[in-house]
C-alpha cells in the first residue's frame, strides 16, 4: 500500500486531519454568522457517514495522517456522529481523535461518544456570564454548555480543552475569571484572537483583542511564565500560571501567526479539501469518490490539492481577501 506524506512545497506535512459534519449550529455566534443564520447545506451535498469514515481511512492508510479532529458548524448536531466515531476509532494505525464543540447537547451525549473511542474535546465558551453569553451568541444556552463541559469532564474525555474568543466591549473586561474558574476545575483554556472569518465580513482589526492585551489582563492578576515545553506545531503559546503546573494558551493567529509550522488539512462537510482556514481554492473529494475514484485517487488528489498550500494566511497582507465560506461552512 502506497504511502505518501501531505507535503507541501514549502516543506511542511500535514498530519492532522480537520473534518467538518455540518455547516448547521445552534448558536449564533457575532464572530462566525448573522442572527438569522445562513442558508445550510442541502443534505445530499454533504458526505454520508460512510464517505467520512472512507475518507478519513484514506487519509490515515496512505496520507500519514494521525490526528482526527471532528468540527462544524456545530458536530453535535450530526446524526451519525456516534457511528462516525465508532468507525474512525477502528481505523488502523488508530488516529487520536477529538471534537470540537459548543457542548450544547453533550450532557446527552459524552458517555456514548467515550463509548464509540473519542479520545478528547475541544469546548467553546466565551464567557460565564449568562447575559454576555447571550449577546455573543444569540442564545440563553450558557447552562447547556456547562452541563455538557462537566459531563465530558465525568467521562473521561479528557483532557477538556476550552476556546475563549474575546469580543472588545462584550466580554473582554475580566477574562482572568473564565481562566481561575477554568484552573479551579482542571480545563486546559486558551484564548484566541478573532478571525476575519465571520459571514457578514465585517470583521475589525481594531475590534480584535490582541493576544498582547489578553497577556496584560491576565497578568494584572496572575504571574505568567513562558512554558518550558517545546510548542512544536501547535497554535497555543503557552504560559505557566503563578509557577505551574496550570496553564494557560493564547493563540495569537492574526498578530502572531504560526503558518510555518502548520501541520493541518480540512475536509468540509461537502467533501473539499481546503489546505488553510484561509484558502480560496478548494479541491473536491465528494463527486470524485461518487464517480468511483479509487482510495489512492483520491489520495492523490489529496497531495496535489495540499501540495500548493501558500506559504501564510496573508491577514496582514494589504491585499488579503477574507474566504468566501465562513467559519461554520468551513470546520474550526
Amino acid at each position: 500500500m502506497t504511502s505518501v506524506a501531505l507535503v507541501d512545497q514549502h516543506g511542511r506535512v500535514a498530519t492532522d486531519l480537520r473534518i467538518s459534519l455540518t455547516d448547521r449550529c445552534n448558536l449564533r455566534c457575532t464572530y462566525c454568522m448573522p442572527p438569522e443564520g445562513l442558508p445550510w447545506l442541502p443534505g445530499p451535498s454533504l458526505l454520508t457517514d460512510d464517505e467520512v469514515v472512507r475518507l478519513a481511512r484514506v487519509a490515515m492508510e496512505r496520507l500519514d495522517v494521525n490526528e482526527i479532529r471532528y468540527t462544524g458548524g456545530e458536530p453535535l448536531l450530526r446524526p451519525g456522529l456516534v457511528k462516525i466515531i465508532e468507525g474512525s476509532s477502528e481505523l488502523r494505525p488508530r488516529p487520536r481523535l477529538s471534537l470540537t464543540t459548543n457542548a450544547i447537547g453533550l450532557a446527552r451525549l459524552a458517555e456514548p461518544l467515550a463509548a464509540a473511542g473519542l479520545d478528547r474535546v475541544n469546548i467553546s465558551i466565551d464567557t460565564l456570564d449568562e447575559a454576555e453569553f447571550e449577546k455573543l451568541a444569540y442564545r440563553r444556552r450558557l447552562a447547556d454548555t456547562l452541563a455538557g463541559i462537566r459531563a465530558a469532564a465525568a467521562a473521561g474525555l479528557t483532557p477538556v480543552k476550552l476556546n475563549a474568543v474575546l469580543i472588545r466591549g462584550v466580554n473582554d473586561s475580566h477574562p482572568e475569571r473564565l481562566l481561575e474558574w477554568s484552573l479551579e476545575h482542571g480545563y486546559e483554556l486558551r484564548f484566541i484572537e478573532q478571525m476575519p472569518l465571520d459571514a457578514q465580513h465585517q470583521w475589525d482589526r481594531e475590534q480584535m483583542v490582541t493576544a498582547d492585551e489578553i497577556f496584560e489582563k491576565l497578568s494584572q492578576r496572575h504571574e505568567l511564565t513562558p512554558d518550558p515545553e517545546h510548542r512544536g506545531s501547535a497554535p497555543a503559546e503557552t504560559w505557566l500560571v503563578d509557577g505551574g503546573p496550570a496553564k494557560v494558551g493564547i493563540i495569537g493567529s492574526v498578530t502572531r501567526p504560526f503558518c510555518g509550522a502548520c501541520d493541518r488539512t480540512r475536509l468540509t462537510a461537502d467533501g473539499q479539501v481546503r489546505s488553510c482556514l484561509f484558502s480560496r481554492e478548494e479541491s473536491d473529494l465528494r463527486e470524485a469518490m461518487r464517480s468511483g475514484a479509487s482510495d489512492e485517487e483520491l489520495a492523490d488528489r489529496w497531495r496535489v490539492a495540499m501540495w500548493g498550500k501558500l506559504p501564510g494566511h496573508g491577514i496582514n497582507d494589504p491585499r488579503f481577501l477574507q474566504p468566501a465560506r465562513p467559519m461554520s461552512a468551513i470546520g474550526g
